[in-house]
């Protein structure tokens, strides 16, 4: 059963949202471990309210990586500012010498903006960090 499985923390592993030059941004898995990641697996979707209040949400996409090295960052997905006024969630789930990893990552809306990017090391860039 799932509550059987044990779901061990790791803070390694973050996110960040960078604007490009073209009218997107791009979405950025960060390993800052030592480990390599194994079966990476992550789910992508958008949910949130319009104007007048009706419930709205994206399709949700599911990316897939063999492995992430240890110290490197892997491109999940390009994203385009017309869900910026979403919530934009990620949830990434993992191995890491045979256990099972999962971590959830949400960006509020209109978090992503030029405004709450930071400087990067990983990236060598600007971009909205989640960690």
């Amino acid at each position: 059963m799932k509550k059987d499985i044990e779901f061990p923390e790791n803070t390694k592993v973050t996110m960040a949202i960078a604007p490009t030059e073209l009218d997107q941004w791009d979405v950025f898995l960060i390993n800052n471990g030592d480990q390599i990641l194994k079966n990476v697996l992550a789910a992508t979707t958008g949910y949130g309210f319009d104007k007048v209040g009706n419930k709205i949400s994206t399709s949700t996409l599911r990316h897939f990586f063999d492995e992430i090295e240890a110290n490197s960052i892997q491109l999940v997905e390009k994203i385009d500012p017309s869900v910026f006024g979403l919530h934009n969630e990620y949830w990434v789930s993992y191995w890491i010498e045979g256990k099972l990893y999962d971590r959830k990552f949400i960006f509020v809306p209109e978090s992503i903006t030029n405004q709450n990017c930071i400087f990067v090391k990983a990236l060598g860039k600007e971009a909205v960090l989640h960690s």
